[in-house]
Protein backbone atom coordinates (compact mmCIF):
# COMPACT_ATOMS: atom_id res chain seq x y z
CA UNK A 1 0.00 0.00 0.00
CA UNK A 2 2.70 2.48 1.00
CA UNK A 3 4.66 1.52 -2.10
CA UNK A 4 1.79 2.70 -4.31
CA UNK A 5 1.43 5.88 -2.26
CA UNK A 6 5.14 6.51 -2.66
CA UNK A 7 4.95 5.99 -6.41
CA UNK A 8 2.10 8.49 -6.65
CA UNK A 9 4.12 11.07 -4.70
CA UNK A 10 7.16 10.49 -6.92
CA UNK A 11 5.17 10.90 -10.13
CA UNK A 12 3.38 13.97 -8.79
CA UNK A 13 6.68 15.54 -7.76
CA UNK A 14 8.63 14.75 -10.93
CA UNK A 15 6.06 14.78 -13.73
CA UNK A 16 3.49 17.02 -12.08
CA UNK A 17 5.88 19.88 -11.43
CA UNK A 18 7.37 19.53 -14.92
CA UNK A 19 3.92 19.77 -16.50
CA UNK A 20 3.42 23.25 -15.02
CA UNK A 21 6.00 24.76 -17.37
CA UNK A 22 6.61 22.03 -19.94
CA UNK A 23 4.71 19.75 -22.27
CA UNK A 24 4.14 16.18 -21.13
CA UNK A 25 4.16 15.15 -24.78
CA UNK A 26 7.92 15.78 -24.82
CA UNK A 27 8.35 12.99 -22.25
CA UNK A 28 6.38 10.48 -24.27
CA UNK A 29 9.10 8.47 -26.00
CA UNK A 30 7.74 4.90 -26.18
CA UNK A 31 10.75 3.47 -28.00
CA UNK A 32 13.14 4.80 -25.37
CA UNK A 33 10.96 3.34 -22.63
CA UNK A 34 11.02 -0.04 -24.34
CA UNK A 35 14.80 0.17 -24.86
CA UNK A 36 15.52 0.96 -21.19
CA UNK A 37 13.16 -1.72 -19.87
CA UNK A 38 14.58 -4.23 -22.34
CA UNK A 39 18.16 -3.45 -21.31
CA UNK A 40 17.28 -3.79 -17.62
CA UNK A 41 15.41 -7.07 -18.07
CA UNK A 42 18.13 -8.41 -20.34
CA UNK A 43 20.81 -7.59 -17.79
CA UNK A 44 18.72 -9.25 -15.07
CA UNK A 45 18.29 -12.46 -17.09
CA UNK A 46 21.91 -12.55 -18.26
CA UNK A 47 23.36 -11.98 -14.79
CA UNK A 48 21.35 -14.54 -12.82
CA UNK A 49 20.64 -18.25 -12.97
CA UNK A 50 17.15 -19.75 -13.16
CA UNK A 51 16.93 -20.31 -9.40
CA UNK A 52 17.62 -16.64 -8.64
CA UNK A 53 15.23 -15.44 -11.34
CA UNK A 54 12.42 -17.61 -9.97
CA UNK A 55 13.04 -16.60 -6.36
CA UNK A 56 13.10 -12.91 -7.30
CA UNK A 57 9.87 -13.09 -9.29
CA UNK A 58 8.27 -15.11 -6.50
CA UNK A 59 9.30 -12.55 -3.88
CA UNK A 60 7.84 -9.53 -5.69
CA UNK A 61 4.16 -10.08 -4.71
CA UNK A 62 5.17 -10.01 -1.03
CA UNK A 63 6.01 -6.32 -1.16
CA UNK A 64 2.35 -5.48 -1.79
CA UNK A 65 1.18 -7.47 1.23
CA UNK A 66 1.33 -6.65 4.89
CA UNK A 67 3.73 -8.54 7.11
CA UNK A 68 2.59 -11.94 8.35
CA UNK A 69 5.00 -11.66 11.26
CA UNK A 70 2.63 -9.97 13.68
CA UNK A 71 2.43 -9.92 17.45
CA UNK A 72 -0.37 -12.51 17.29
CA UNK A 73 1.78 -14.89 15.25
CA UNK A 74 4.69 -14.60 17.66
CA UNK A 75 2.40 -15.17 20.63
CA UNK A 76 1.20 -18.34 18.88
CA UNK A 77 4.80 -19.39 18.28
CA UNK A 78 5.85 -18.84 21.88
CA UNK A 79 2.71 -20.56 23.17
CA UNK A 80 3.36 -23.56 20.92
CA UNK A 81 6.98 -23.83 22.02
CA UNK A 82 5.88 -23.49 25.64
CA UNK A 83 3.41 -26.33 25.21
CA UNK A 84 6.04 -28.57 23.61
CA UNK A 85 8.64 -27.85 26.27
CA UNK A 86 6.11 -28.25 29.07
CA UNK A 87 5.26 -31.69 27.71
CA UNK A 88 8.95 -32.57 27.58
CA UNK A 89 9.48 -31.40 31.15
CA UNK A 90 6.48 -33.35 32.40
CA UNK A 91 6.68 -36.56 30.35
CA UNK A 92 10.23 -36.63 29.00
CA UNK A 93 11.77 -36.07 25.58
CA UNK A 94 10.41 -39.31 24.14
CA UNK A 95 6.86 -38.01 24.67
CA UNK A 96 7.21 -35.64 21.70
CA UNK A 97 8.63 -38.22 19.29
CA UNK A 98 5.31 -38.65 17.46
CA UNK A 99 4.83 -34.87 17.27
CA UNK A 100 8.27 -34.48 15.74
CA UNK A 101 7.98 -37.33 13.25
CA UNK A 102 4.47 -36.43 12.05
CA UNK A 103 3.80 -32.74 12.78
CA UNK A 104 0.74 -32.67 10.49
CA UNK A 105 -1.03 -35.11 12.83
CA UNK A 106 0.37 -33.60 16.01
CA UNK A 107 -2.31 -32.31 18.41
CA UNK A 108 0.10 -29.58 19.50
CA UNK A 109 1.07 -28.25 16.07
CA UNK A 110 -2.51 -28.47 14.80
CA UNK A 111 -3.60 -25.95 17.44
CA UNK A 112 -1.50 -23.29 15.73
CA UNK A 113 -2.38 -23.26 11.99
CA UNK A 114 -0.56 -19.97 11.37
CA UNK A 115 2.69 -21.64 12.43
CA UNK A 116 1.93 -25.10 11.07
CA UNK A 117 1.23 -23.58 7.64
CA UNK A 118 4.86 -22.48 7.30
CA UNK A 119 6.66 -25.71 6.48
CA UNK A 120 10.10 -24.06 6.73
CA UNK A 121 9.45 -23.06 10.34
CA UNK A 122 7.95 -26.43 11.25
CA UNK A 123 10.89 -28.23 9.65
CA UNK A 124 13.33 -26.04 11.58
CA UNK A 125 11.56 -26.77 14.88
CA UNK A 126 11.13 -30.50 14.34
CA UNK A 127 14.70 -31.02 13.09
CA UNK A 128 16.18 -29.63 16.29
CA UNK A 129 13.62 -31.26 18.54
CA UNK A 130 14.60 -34.53 16.86
CA UNK A 131 18.24 -33.86 17.74
CA UNK A 132 17.22 -33.12 21.31
CA UNK A 133 15.30 -36.41 21.46
CA UNK A 134 18.30 -38.27 20.00
CA UNK A 135 20.57 -36.79 22.65
CA UNK A 136 23.70 -37.08 20.53
CA UNK A 137 24.52 -33.35 20.47
CA UNK A 138 25.03 -30.90 23.31
CA UNK A 139 23.65 -27.35 23.44
CA UNK A 140 26.83 -25.76 22.06
CA UNK A 141 26.93 -28.07 19.05
CA UNK A 142 23.26 -27.49 18.29
CA UNK A 143 23.71 -23.73 18.67
CA UNK A 144 26.54 -23.73 16.12
CA UNK A 145 24.44 -25.77 13.71
CA UNK A 146 21.47 -23.42 14.19
CA UNK A 147 23.66 -20.40 13.50
CA UNK A 148 24.90 -21.91 10.24
CA UNK A 149 21.38 -22.84 9.11
CA UNK A 150 19.96 -19.41 9.98
CA UNK A 151 22.82 -17.71 8.16
CA UNK A 152 22.23 -19.91 5.11
CA UNK A 153 18.51 -19.10 5.16
CA UNK A 154 19.26 -15.39 5.51
CA UNK A 155 21.60 -15.44 2.52
CA UNK A 156 18.97 -17.21 0.41
CA UNK A 157 16.14 -14.80 1.22
CA UNK A 158 18.40 -11.77 0.73
CA UNK A 159 19.15 -12.69 -2.89
CA UNK A 160 16.03 -11.08 -4.48
CA UNK A 161 16.72 -7.77 -2.74
CA UNK A 162 20.36 -7.76 -3.84
CA UNK A 163 19.45 -8.66 -7.42
CA UNK A 164 16.83 -5.90 -7.71
CA UNK A 165 19.24 -3.44 -6.10
CA UNK A 166 21.82 -4.21 -8.79
CA UNK A 167 19.16 -3.65 -11.44
CA UNK A 168 18.40 -0.25 -9.91
CA UNK A 169 22.11 0.61 -9.93
CA UNK A 170 22.35 -0.21 -13.63
CA UNK A 171 19.32 1.72 -14.84
CA UNK A 172 20.95 5.20 -14.88
CA UNK A 173 23.71 3.78 -17.10
CA UNK A 174 21.13 2.19 -19.39
CA UNK A 175 19.42 5.59 -19.55
CA UNK A 176 22.69 7.12 -20.68
CA UNK A 177 23.08 4.40 -23.32
CA UNK A 178 19.65 5.23 -24.72
CA UNK A 179 20.45 8.97 -24.56
CA UNK A 180 23.70 8.45 -26.48
CA UNK A 181 21.82 6.47 -29.11
CA UNK A 182 19.46 9.43 -29.40
CA UNK A 183 22.37 11.86 -29.76
CA UNK A 184 23.88 9.68 -32.49
CA UNK A 185 20.55 9.92 -34.28
CA UNK A 186 20.63 13.71 -33.88
CA UNK A 187 24.13 13.88 -35.37
CA UNK A 188 22.75 12.32 -38.51
CA UNK A 189 20.22 15.14 -38.82
CA UNK A 190 22.42 18.21 -38.33
CA UNK A 191 20.97 19.78 -41.46
CA UNK A 192 17.52 20.03 -39.92
CA UNK A 193 16.16 23.37 -38.61
CA UNK A 194 17.03 24.29 -34.99
CA UNK A 195 13.45 23.63 -33.83
CA UNK A 196 13.59 20.06 -35.12
CA UNK A 197 17.07 19.46 -33.69
CA UNK A 198 15.97 20.84 -30.33
CA UNK A 199 13.08 18.41 -30.19
CA UNK A 200 15.36 15.50 -31.11
CA UNK A 201 17.95 16.45 -28.49
CA UNK A 202 15.22 16.80 -25.87
CA UNK A 203 13.94 13.37 -26.78
CA UNK A 204 17.42 11.92 -26.40
CA UNK A 205 17.73 13.42 -22.91
CA UNK A 206 14.49 11.71 -21.88
CA UNK A 207 16.49 8.47 -21.78
CA UNK A 208 18.78 9.82 -19.05
CA UNK A 209 15.81 11.26 -17.16
CA UNK A 210 13.89 8.00 -17.36
CA UNK A 211 16.82 5.82 -16.32
CA UNK A 212 17.47 7.87 -13.18
CA UNK A 213 13.78 8.26 -12.29
CA UNK A 214 12.95 4.57 -12.66
CA UNK A 215 16.11 3.55 -10.82
CA UNK A 216 15.85 5.68 -7.69
CA UNK A 217 12.12 6.32 -7.73
CA UNK A 218 10.70 2.90 -8.57
CA UNK A 219 13.19 0.02 -8.53
CA UNK A 220 15.38 1.01 -5.56
CA UNK A 221 12.35 1.17 -3.19
CA UNK A 222 11.38 -2.35 -4.30
CA UNK A 223 14.90 -3.59 -3.50
CA UNK A 224 14.72 -1.92 -0.09
CA UNK A 225 11.37 -3.54 0.68
CA UNK A 226 12.63 -6.97 -0.37
CA UNK A 227 15.63 -6.60 1.93
CA UNK A 228 13.37 -5.54 4.81
CA UNK A 229 11.10 -8.55 4.22
CA UNK A 230 14.12 -10.86 4.22
CA UNK A 231 15.43 -9.44 7.48
CA UNK A 232 11.98 -9.62 9.03
CA UNK A 233 11.52 -13.26 8.01
CA UNK A 234 14.76 -14.38 9.69
CA UNK A 235 13.72 -13.22 13.15
CA UNK A 236 11.32 -16.13 13.73
CA UNK A 237 14.21 -18.60 13.45
CA UNK A 238 16.24 -16.65 15.99
CA UNK A 239 13.32 -16.81 18.42
CA UNK A 240 13.03 -20.58 18.02
CA UNK A 241 16.78 -20.96 18.47
CA UNK A 242 16.86 -18.96 21.71
CA UNK A 243 13.88 -20.80 23.22
CA UNK A 244 15.16 -24.29 22.43
CA UNK A 245 18.69 -23.52 23.62
CA UNK A 246 17.34 -22.05 26.86
CA UNK A 247 15.39 -25.25 27.41
CA UNK A 248 18.48 -27.38 26.72
CA UNK A 249 20.37 -25.27 29.26
CA UNK A 250 17.90 -26.32 31.93
CA UNK A 251 15.56 -23.34 32.08
CA UNK A 252 11.87 -23.92 32.75
CA UNK A 253 9.49 -23.56 29.75
CA UNK A 254 8.12 -20.26 31.11
CA UNK A 255 11.63 -18.81 31.33
CA UNK A 256 12.69 -20.25 27.96
CA UNK A 257 9.84 -18.55 26.09
CA UNK A 258 10.64 -15.32 27.94
CA UNK A 259 14.12 -15.51 26.41
CA UNK A 260 12.44 -15.81 23.01
CA UNK A 261 10.16 -12.87 23.72
CA UNK A 262 13.13 -10.61 24.40
CA UNK A 263 14.60 -11.36 20.95
CA UNK A 264 11.60 -9.91 19.11
CA UNK A 265 11.43 -6.48 17.51
CA UNK A 266 9.68 -3.97 19.75
CA UNK A 267 6.69 -3.48 17.44
CA UNK A 268 5.73 -7.17 17.56
CA UNK A 269 7.00 -8.05 21.02
CA UNK A 270 4.21 -8.90 23.49
CA UNK A 271 4.65 -7.58 26.99
CA UNK A 272 5.48 -9.97 29.81
CA UNK A 273 1.91 -9.79 31.09
CA UNK A 274 0.41 -10.30 27.62
CA UNK A 275 2.44 -13.45 27.09
CA UNK A 276 1.83 -14.73 30.61
CA UNK A 277 -1.92 -14.20 30.23
CA UNK A 278 -1.95 -16.05 26.90
CA UNK A 279 0.05 -18.95 28.29
CA UNK A 280 -2.23 -19.31 31.29
CA UNK A 281 -5.33 -19.14 29.08
CA UNK A 282 -4.02 -21.80 26.70
CA UNK A 283 -2.74 -23.97 29.52
CA UNK A 284 -6.28 -24.17 30.83
CA UNK A 285 -7.69 -25.41 27.49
Amino acid sequence: MFLIVGYVIILASAVGTYSVHGSLAALWMPLEYVAIVGLAVGGFVAGNDLKVIKSTIGALPKIFKGSKYTKVLYIDLLAMLFEILAKVRKEGLMSIENDVEDPEQSPIFSKYPAIAGDHHVIEFITDYLRMMVGGNLNALEIENLMDVEIETHHHEVEVPGHVVSKMADGLPAFGIVVAVMGVVNVMGSVGEPPAVLGKMIGGALVGTFLGILVSYGFIAPVASLLEQKAHEGSKIYQVIKVVLLASMSGYAPQVAVEFGRKVLFSDVRPTFLELETELKARKGK
